[in-house]
């Protein structure tokens, strides 16, 4: 199932989320956060997914609990759509350059979360959201969806050139892992993810 359709509401947000695994790179992201909707709009772009967020969260705290959430939706929204992994390549790497930044990710829909995470040393915010945060939606992207993901800045100094550099490669990373191989087979030795 590609196409999948996540709800989550709590005392500090409420989401609604629609993925398409295999869409054409429509996004329709409201967050309540410029950035985080700039990240999820050019992850679109960049993986062919179609995205559509509507999140309200306690913004008046901070965006700590949006952005959480939104990774733990995403995730769930992905685990969805793989399924079994049946047919899928389950690897994935990119390397993407932002101007003067360079991002690595590797990705294995594997069914164990795992997140490598080091961007290097970050501005404390861009825009109003704390830069803290770009660990804690991966962290929950990754704990949600089941896959182990690497995510490293090998070069970079403008910290919004660096988080770019990541969800592109991100995007990337992630559509090579899911693409259909022809092969109708759970891409495991054990035969399970």
């Amino acid at each position: 199932m590609a196409n999948v359709t996540i709800s989550r509401k709590t005392k500090e947000t409420d989401i609604t989320l629609s993925f398409d695994l295999y869409g054409s790179s429509k996004a329709n992201i409201d967050t309540g956060c410029g950035f985080m909707d700039h990240m999820l709009t050019l992850f679109c772009c960049h993986g062919g997914f179609d995205l559509s967020v509507k999140c309200v969260g306690d913004k008046d705290v901070d965006f700590h609990h949006s952005i959480e959430d939104i990774g733990i939706c995403l995730g769930d929204a992905f685990k969805k759509a793989v399924g079994d992994c049946r047919g899928i390549a389950r690897y994935g790497e990119a390397v993407i350059p932002m101007d003067e930044s360079l991002a690595l990710c590797a990705i294995d829909v594997s069914g164990r979360s795992v997140l490598a995470f080091d961007l290097g040393a970050l501005t404390e915010k861009i825009g109003d959201m704390d830069t803290e945060l770009v660990k804690e939606f991966f962290t929950a992207f990754v704990h949600h969806s089941g896959v182990t993901l690497h995510l490293s800045a090998l070069a970079g100094e403008n910290t919004h050139h660096k988080i770019e550099a990541a969800f592109k490669a991100f995007a990337r990373a992630l559509k090579k892992a899911t693409e259909k191989t022809g092969v109708d087979a759970i891409p495991s030795s054990k035969g399970i993810i």
